[in-house]
């Protein structure tokens, strides 16, 4: 049994519930302002297609992994890691054994749960997900 819609549609183009946004590859440059100096970023573009409600990222190493982020954690209500590329680390406060996301694999960082990155492949490749697009990183000790 199927359920039933949330609002009728299909809708036209000026009535989306998010703008159409396309961001090829070939148009979107990676950066290196952001809070981890051995990544570079690029946006995708769902924080302009979703009014902010989302953000996301493509993230990947240029360089090789000096040392652990430290303890912090993310002001957000969601926040989700893909891994394209390589393997990243994490521990997080309340769970006893670290936590190894490799390519293929998803993980569903606990929104607002203070995390530490303490490990990372030097061919890391990511998207990082996170709700709302806009929030404030705070660090913090264990």
């Amino acid at each position: 049994m199927s359920k039933p819609a949330r609002y009728q549609g299909p809708l036209p183009l000026d009535q989306a519930k998010s703008k159409f946004v396309h961001t090829p590859l070939e148009d979107s440059r990676f950066h290196r302002d952001g809070p981890r100096a051995n990544v570079e970023y690029r946006d995708l573009g769902m924080a302009d297609a979703s009014g902010g409600r989302i953000g996301a990222k493509h993230i990947r190493a240029v360089q090789p992994f000096g040392k652990e982020t430290g303890w912090h954690w993310h002001d957000m209500t969601a926040h989700f890691v893909y891994v394209l590329k390589g393997w990243v680390e994490f521990r997080f406060d309340g769970v006893p054994e670290s936590v190894t996301v490799v390519a293929g694999s998803c993980l569903s960082q606990p929104a607002g749960v203070a995390h530490n990155v303490v490990r990372q492949s030097d061919d890391l490749e990511l998207i990082e997900i996170n709700t709302p697009a806009d929030y404030v990183t705070v660090e913090c000790s264990l």
